[in-house]
């Protein structure tokens, strides 16, 4: 039997990995959870997000099973992603900094499966003036 009275002995240790994680990914794509709307398994979930550049695109992928395509919701400003899903049982609210900044109007999106899928076309970084 241990004689201390913490519930685990890797908490510290699990805590300093997740901050450590978090400060590694300030500089790229920045996860935040908005919070969950009261206790118990249906107050809230986190959700898994992948985001890729290629070819000009930056493609984000978020797993999001249980909702109806319906009930999500999207919102870009052009350097951060807002995702907000609800079922009966589910809530997800989730931001997310993109890496580079995109045209939020070209953004295209899939649901299919649980998994949505946004496309963005990446932002040019400078513009033509005429004369």
């Amino acid at each position: 039997m241990r004689d201390d009275e913490r519930d685990d002995p890797f908490d510290d240790f699990i805590s300093e990995i997740e901050r450590m994680m978090n400060e590694m990914m300030s500089g790229n794509a920045d996860f935040h959870f908005e919070g969950r709307s009261g206790d118990g398994p249906s107050a809230g979930h986190d959700v898994h997000m992948d985001i890729h550049e290629t070819d000009g695109k930056l493609r984000v992928v978020a797993d999001i099973p249980g909702v109806n395509k319906d009930a999500i919701d999207l919102k870009c400003d052009g350097q951060t992603l807002y995702l907000t899903a609800s079922s009966d049982d589910r809530e997800y609210r989730e931001r997310v900094s993109l890496p580079s900044p995109v045209d939020e109007h070209s953004a295209s999106a899939t649901y299919n499966n649980g998994v949505l899928e946004v496309v963005f076309e990446r932002a040019s970084d400078s513009t033509s003036i005429d004369l």
